[in-house]
């Protein structure tokens, strides 16, 4: 049968538009205008460091190994940078002198940029130790390695650098996921003393908050998972480099999903792993930090599978605010380092002056963060009276001013309000600016 040329151009036309719109209903939408990069670098110290909490303790050996990894998004107009890095904590002024760096070689607003850690009690702090001397003096007879933070913080350039020249077209998605990992740890006696332990009876974050950002041919490239955990399951007396907890769990997710996973910790001040190794344990080392795999690395990608829908349609907006609480009666004096981050009022109040910053993307989802320990019922509040469908709080965010407890709870006692430097009115003006903040950005939003 003859077919006249105009016939089979309109069909080759066709069936070109057969397989385009094939390929968009596969990945769920056409392409769109969202771009994503992710960049890795290892930090590893190749010399002893102190390590994070207990009693003073430097590092012998390596268990497994420290990263920075990165997720530059892009939506065209706006480029976001989430730094999550297997680290104990980061100084507010760590966080200041790398901002700085970045804007100037990469030109990255600082409101463009979170840099969080994983809070392993197995890895080191970086830059000054901030508040916690005033209540822990002993531990910091040892002056911060300023030679292992420059390495960090040239790493992290290095990993920077990486993410945006590996920009490229990609699709997003969020989901929920659920577990069980984690257990409130403040423990009461029957004097109703408050001690460190597990109370299976107290408030509790058991949800996952999960981003996937896959490459445009459905492929994940990156996976963010939001979860609220101490990486303490390790004893104090192993001394092992090593990212706990969120570096096991992140290892294990690599492996199944074939991405990388930035684990970012929530609101852990009061959050421990349901399991942890006696200090006297002198068996198997590793058995109960790999059961983790189980209890929180399976629901991370049960939690990604559930992930059907993406999209490469996405806006992102960042925005800030400074919430100023009274910090602790009983504090004379405050770290030079953070001098930038406290202010007296008129009436002679000594002042905190905490940033808590805010990346909206599109519609329905809205992460938050604060430079604390912050106890979860206050980002459980806020999350179920947020406005947007999908609310994830970024803990221990851009450095770290210590725990902020509840006002109950700083009534019990216990070591997290003895070491915190906030008053009880913190968790309230907290609470309240937040939410204020999210209702005034959720009435921008169309």
């Amino acid at each position: 049968m003859y077919l006249n040329p105009t016939f089979k151009k309109s069909q080759s036309k066709f069936l070109l538009f057969l397989a385009l719109f094939c390929f968009s209903s596969l990945y769920g939408q056409e392409a769109g205008n969202f771009k994503a990069g992710f960049g890795r670098s290892n930090i590893t110290p190749l010399t002893p460091q102190n390590l994070l909490g207990y009693a003073p303790r430097q590092s012998n050996g390596v268990r497994d190994s420290l990263y920075h990894k990165v997720v530059v998004l892009d939506d065209g107009k706006k480029q976001f940078y989430l730094v999550a890095t297997d680290l104990g904590t980061i100084a507010p002024n760590t966080y200041d002198k790398a901002a700085a760096r970045l804007k100037k070689m990469f030109n990255i607003d600082r409101a463009d940029f979170w840099w969080t850690n994983t809070h392993t009690h197995s890895a080191p702090e970086t830059g000054p130790p901030g508040v916690i001397p005033l209540f822990l003096g002993d531990r910091y007879e040892v002056k911060h390695n300023e030679a292992y933070a420059q390495y960090v913080e040239d790493q992290l350039v290095e990993a920077v650098r990486l993410a945006r020249k590996n920009l490229s077209a990609a699709r997003l998605g969020v989901g929920w996921g659920f577990s069980r990992a984690n257990i409130n740890r403040r423990a009461r006696g029957v004097d109703n003393k408050t001690f460190l332990g597990e109370n299976p009876d107290a408030p509790v974050d058991n949800r996952i908050g999960l981003l996937r950002i896959d490459h445009a041919n459905g492929k994940p490239m990156a996976i963010v998972a939001n979860y609220a955990i101490h990486g303490t399951v390790l004893a104090s007396t192993d001394v092992r480099i090593s990212g706990d907890v969120p570096g096991e769990v992140a290892q294990y997710v690599e492996e199944q999903a074939g991405a990388p996973l930035l684990f970012v910790n929530g609101a852990l001040g009061n959050i421990a792993p349901r399991f942890s190794i006696s200090v006297n344990n002198t068996g198997n080392k590793d058995g109960q930090l790999r059961q983790f795999r189980k209890l929180l690395g399976e629901p991370i990608l049960e939690a990604s599978r559930k992930i059907t829908a993406t999209t490469g349609q996405v806006r992102l907006n960042t925005t800030g605010i400074n919430i100023e609480t009274p910090r602790r009666a009983d504090i004379k004096t405050w770290p030079d380092d953070l001098k930038a981050y406290a202010r007296t009022s008129s009436t002679g109040q000594n002042l905190i002056r905490m940033p808590v910053q805010f990346l909206r993307i599109n519609d329905d989802i809205m992460f938050w963060s604060a430079p604390c320990e912050l106890f979860c019922e206050v980002s459980n509040e806020i999350r179920n009276n947020s406005p947007f469908a999908y609310t994830f709080y970024s803990g221990i965010t851009n450095g770290t001013f210590g725990y902020l407890c509840t006002e109950d709870e700083i009534k019990l006692g216990g070591y997290e309000p003895m070491v915190s430097p906030f008053s009880p009115a913190a968790a309230v003006d907290l609470a309240e600016g937040v939410s204020r903040h999210l209702e005034e950005i959720s009435r921008q939003k169309k």
